[in-house]
């Protein structure tokens, strides 16, 4: 069922024109995910989905419904939603005092109100802070209690604007499994924004990738700042000062370039070191039924696909370090 429909929707400040979305569908109960980088719109289309602000131009439907601009509606819509922002605010009382403000406001009777925080509590593994100051909260503890109380508004939607940006890897691994749950269990679509496509690969039923407004599904696995440098007539791609791979383009200078997951390779040590580089492997998964994806830290994090023939032969291993090949055709300059 359709959740969202967003048609020829433009946003602009001043001269500058910050989304320009042709057509957008979203669809109940899915994990959705924003890519892209900073700038690129992210943020402004999740305020436009949580009837924070009116486009410039444009329609957008909602269950169905077109929606009308006014006050009055947008009230009744935002019942629907909750944002979790990328640093969550809390108010410097109890933990029950911050998760219990928004029910009050709803009216819901102070017997229901403990009942529905201490479930929530529960659901995010905290119930023991239910008394705990909120502001002397880590910064994982307090992305999950800000989680709990968006859970406790019952809404249909959680935008989410990067949820795992400001905790650490341990407590990234907790909220995306929490951001699962509440979609398997509870039926909440979760519209989320990120810069880790790995994150994405994990979580997200569908991804779009938002840049300078547009959006686009193209498959933006490998999304790098890079410089393109240009010496006897020769072109080098360098990505974060890390990585160098020899190409054909027409530009120089700072650029955005992917890699085309399917045109990196495994190679061997030896040899020419061209367009080489070497890695560890952090995550093994099955990508489709003929190709095997793999994660790979070089200094990047790096997302490669590779034919079931080859894995089987080679069978790389978590923790395994292994030689790739970039092929120039691997990068697209944005």
């Amino acid at each position: 069922m359709s959740l969202y429909r967003l048609k020829n929707i433009s946003q602009v400040a001043g001269n500058n024109k910050i989304l320009d979305i042709e057509d957008l569908e979203i669809l109940k109960g899915k994990i959705y995910a924003l890519l892209g980088p900073n700038g690129a719109g992210k943020t402004t289309l999740l305020n436009l989905l949580g009837f924070l602000e009116k486009p410039t131009t444009g329609n957008i439907t909602f269950m169905g419904n077109p929606v009308k601009f006014t006050e009055k509606y947008l009230q009744q819509l935002r019942r629907n939603v909750v944002m979790v922002n990328q640093r969550p605010i809390l108010f410097t009382t109890s933990v029950y005092k911050n998760m219990e403000f928004g029910l009050k406001i709803r009216q819901i009777r102070p017997i229901k109100r403990r009942q529905i925080i201490e479930e929530n509590l529960a659901l995010v593994g905290l119930s023991h802070l239910i008394d705990a100051p909120a502001h002397k909260l880590s910064g994982g503890e307090t992305q999950r209690i800000v989680l709990a109380r968006a859970l406790a508004l019952s809404p249909k939607i959680i935008l989410c604007d990067e949820p795992t940006s400001s905790v650490d890897l341990e407590r990234q691994q907790t909220i995306i499994r929490l951001l699962k749950e509440i979609n398997v269990k509870q039926h909440i679509t979760v519209i989320l924004t990120s810069h880790n496509q790995p994150e994405v690969n994990m979580l997200a039923h569908h991804s779009f990738f938002v840049d300078r407004g547009k959006i686009s599904t193209a498959g933006y696995e490998n999304l790098f700042s890079a410089v393109i440098l240009s010496k006897s007539g020769e072109k080098t791609c360098v990505i974060d000062d890390r990585i160098t791979i020899d190409i054909k383009a027409a530009k120089t200078g700072p650029c955005r370039v992917t890699l085309n997951p399917d045109e990196i390779s495994i190679a061997t040590a030896s040899g020419s070191k061209k367009n080489k580089i070497v890695g560890t492997v952090l995550q093994v998964m099955i990508q489709e039924s003929d190709r095997i994806q793999l994660l790979i830290n070089c200094g990047i994090h790096l997302i490669i696909k590779i034919p079931v023939e080859q894995y089987q032969r080679i069978k790389p291993m978590v923790g395994e370090k292994i030689c790739l090949f970039i092929n120039p055709q691997a990068v697209h300059i944005l």
